[in-house]
């Protein structure tokens, strides 16, 4: 008869998760992760091995169901209004746990840097390189400047495109031009106009 799998695992990850978010990395204490999980602290170190391997287990368990759901959202899209639109989309549709680990992977950047250089190293293989790959294929396709090299043009893309939608998530009406965002349908539409197009009227060519 084979043996029945383990949950100790998951239990542990999403314990620690919780602490994470309420005490931060450092701040929290294994023993009581083991105990949330109910077991023991010897199965952490058995899984993880210290709370540094925790931490980013936190983070990657989520992070690759977030990378994957960015992924599936962009195929089939022809053009790259289009997939901005879906990529800001899935950001608008990000589920809780994954807006908990957001806030956690941006405290634990500022409060360590070993932390942070770890963290980007995964994220240029992972949501960077989404971002990266999108942009060369739009200017394969002649929608995006070539006098601008695309590695510069990521963080540009990223704000625009995530910011508002995050905004609207995580600070709700609290945000003082809440209402003007809109629905997050309008967000993504609005973004990825803005980003291609800029906010300035465009003007006609002055008569010689």
């Amino acid at each position: 008869m084979a043996r029945p799998r383990s949950d100790i695992r998951p239990r542990l990850l999403e314990s620690a998760r919780a602490r994470f978010l309420a005490d931060g990395v450092d701040g929290a204490s294994l023993r009581a992760i083991a105990r949330a999980a109910k077991t023991s602290l010897g199965m952490v170190h058995y899984y993880f091995g210290n709370k540094e391997e925790l931490f980013f287990a936190v983070v990657e368990e989520t992070y690759a169901e977030l990378l994957s759901g960015m992924k599936q959202a962009v195929e089939g899209a022809t053009t790259l209004p289009e997939r901005i639109e879906r990529v800001s989309m899935r950001i608008a549709e990000a589920s809780d746990t994954e807006l908990d680990i957001l806030r956690i992977v941006l405290r634990e950047s500022l409060a360590s840097s070993d932390r942070r250089t770890r963290l980007m190293a995964r994220f240029r293989r992972g949501h960077l390189a989404l971002v990266l790959g999108l942009i060369e294929e739009g200017a394969s396709q002649g929608e995006v400047r070539r006098d601008v090299p695309s590695p510069a043009l990521v963080p540009m893309v990223l704000a625009v495109t995530l910011l508002p939608q995050l905004i609207k998530r995580l600070a709700g009406p609290a945000w003082p031009f809440a209402a003007s965002l809109g629905d997050a349908r309008t967000i993504a539409r609005l973004s990825a106009d803005v980003l291609l197009h800029g906010i300035a009227v465009a003007t006609p060519p002055k008569d010689e």
